[in-house]
């Protein structure tokens, strides 16, 4: 097992706070939107050098998707930002229709996300953003794992064409990715290989597959472990040449299982190279308000528990 080690836990909205800030510098033609929370999505050094270029919509989202549809015509760059809750599930019908089936240039930056939020409870805490997104025709869906794979996503956006929407959470969590990376849409990154079985994991989950592979390796067991940071378009060819090799896969997300990443594994496994897949993510059901780390113990998002839906996959080989 590869081993992955960091000497510092920062939370990915800063990294994407980190991000728009290096784009305010070199990118005239980006501009960023917030519906009342420019301090929680990490904006103070974007607006602080870019006043001009900052637009403060107030707690009206569905407005703010709205102006940022109609800032492209004029050629910006709109990065639309709040939580993820208010993000898709407040203001899905303008995204539909002035967003997607228009495919205006809009990057959709959602904080907040998952079960991490924690104490805000389940109001605040959306398990069906990624499903939601992803079902949309011509929205990119991007999930990163850590501080520096969130900025290097940030830069990616801006000069993709078309709609994204960027998820990235509030937890400070380890930094493990390399600071250089060059972040390339579409394409996962093999975290570790292995001969066993496959671990499709994406944002909070990917250090916990780390972990999780650390375990199986004192077992004996190799896991091919890939951060899918990509949801759609996804990388369909990874996930078919690492699931031959292995004969089996876990899937590991933050969100609900239906809809998210482990549904669309299935779908290219289903249509491609039938193969046993279990699921680590939630269950059906809403989150509660407690601590992050009680949150993902109690609904099962830990390395632990994915070493056991591992043995159940290898079993069902």
């Amino acid at each position: 097992m590869k081993k992955y080690e960091y000497t510092e836990k920062k939370d990915t909205r800063s990294g994407f706070g980190a991000g728009i800030a290096e784009l305010g510098r070199s990118n005239p033609n980006v501009v960023a939107l917030t519906a009342d929370l420019a301090g929680s999505l990490k904006l103070d050094t974007f607006i602080k050098e870019n006043p001009e270029r900052f637009v403060q919509c107030g707690i009206a989202e569905a407005n703010m998707i709205g102006v940022s549809a109609g800032l492209t015509i004029g050629g910006h760059i709109p990065f639309a930002t709040t939580f993820a809750n208010f993000a898709t599930g407040r203001v899905y019908d303008q995204i539909r229709q002035s967003v997607a089936y228009s495919n205006k240039n809009v990057k959709i930056c959602a904080s907040h996300a998952g079960l991490t939020l924690g104490e805000d409870g389940a109001t605040h805490q959306i398990l069906e953003d990624l499903g939601m997104m992803k079902m949309l025709p011509n929205m990119t869906v991007i999930n990163p794992c850590d501080y520096n794979q969130t900025k290097a996503a940030t830069l990616a956006i801006a000069d993709h064409v078309g709609p994204v929407y960027l998820r990235f959470g509030r937890p400070v969590i380890p930094v493990f990715t390399p600071a250089d990376q060059k972040f390339e849409i579409g394409k996962a990154w093999t975290v570790n290989e292995g001969k066993d079985v496959s671990i499709f994991c994406t944002g909070h989950l990917v250090w916990e597959a780390i972990k999780a592979g650390e375990i199986l390796a004192e077992e004996g067991i190799e896991a091919d472990i890939i951060n899918i940071h990509t949801i759609k378009p996804l990388d369909e060819e990874a996930i078919l040449a690492s699931v031959k090799k292995t004969g089996c896969a876990v899937s590991a997300e933050e969100h609900m299982i239906n809809g998210g990443l482990g549904d669309s594994v299935a779908q290219v496994l289903a249509r491609n190279y039938p193969a046993p897949l279990e699921y680590i993510g939630v269950h059906d059901t809403f989150g509660e308000s407690a601590t992050p780390d009680q949150l993902m113990q109690k609904y099962g998002l830990t390395a632990d528990k994915i070493v056991e839906q591992v043995k159940k996959a290898i079993a069902r080989k």
